[in-house]
């Protein structure tokens, strides 16, 4: 697992006893599933929750923990641009992020403010734990679909356009290539509109296309489809 440009020696020692995590998230019963499972993990502990990036600072300082667990979204504003505020009050702590959905954009912005990864909420709660122990031990943590992005930011490669389409997006790539509008998408994905909406918003935004005509002639010539 490559290593994070964030790491230091505070999160290997971390790993090798209890792993004191704060845990900043809005929703009480969201938060209270999250502490539940965190707090019945061997070496794991929630020593503190915040339901605001602003208690989150204070916690944080308070508290000097070894993981910040960071949702996304909170009523005070995004979770990630408070990365850097938050390592600045206690540096040797790491941040993981979070968030509902995430893209291959967030997973660049998170690696740039010093953040050690971002996990999506549709995880199950064994891949969460093992995230909060990989970050803990100096590691960076992904979704899959979005450790490569970062690696591409690192390393400075231009990944391939398209490359970072997940499944269902690739879905709905191909059924717009079939002239499906957004209502005929929904009923063959068995999906609401409005998350056909947003599928079809995020593989303009990963294809650099403004319309969704633009988006099928960019597949295309790029063998994206056929």
């Amino acid at each position: 697992m490559p290593q994070s440009p964030s790491s230091s020696s505070r999160p290997a020692a971390a790993a090798a006893g209890r792993i004191r995590i704060v845990l900043v998230e809005d929703h009480d019963m969201v938060a209270e599933a999250i502490r539940m499972a965190l707090d019945r993990t061997a070496h794991l502990e929630v020593v503190g929750r915040s339901a605001s990036l602003a208690a989150a600072l204070a916690d944080v300082t308070r508290l000097r923990p070894d993981v910040v667990l960071l949702d996304r979204r909170l009523p005070d504003g995004d979770g990630i641009d408070a990365i850097a505020g938050l390592r600045a009050a206690a540096p040797d702590c790491r941040v993981l992020v979070l968030a509902g959905e995430g893209s291959a954009s967030d997973a660049t912005r998170v690696a740039a403010a010093g953040g050690a990864g971002l996990i999506l909420k549709a995880d199950n709660l064994g891949e969460l734990r093992d995230a909060v122990r990989r970050v803990a031990a100096g590691e960076v943590a992904f979704s899959k679909g979005l450790l490569g992005a970062v690696l591409d930011r690192l390393t400075g490669r231009t990944p391939e356009r398209g490359a970072t389409l997940t499944p269902r997006e690739r879905e709905t790539l191909a059924l717009l290539g079939e002239g499906l509008g957004s209502a005929e998408i929904s009923r063959r994905l068995g999906v609401a509109l409005n998350t056909t909406r947003n599928h079809i918003q995020r593989v303009l935004e990963k294809l650099g296309a403004r319309s969704q005509l633009e988006a099928v002639t960019t597949a295309r010539r790029e063998g994206l489809l056929r």
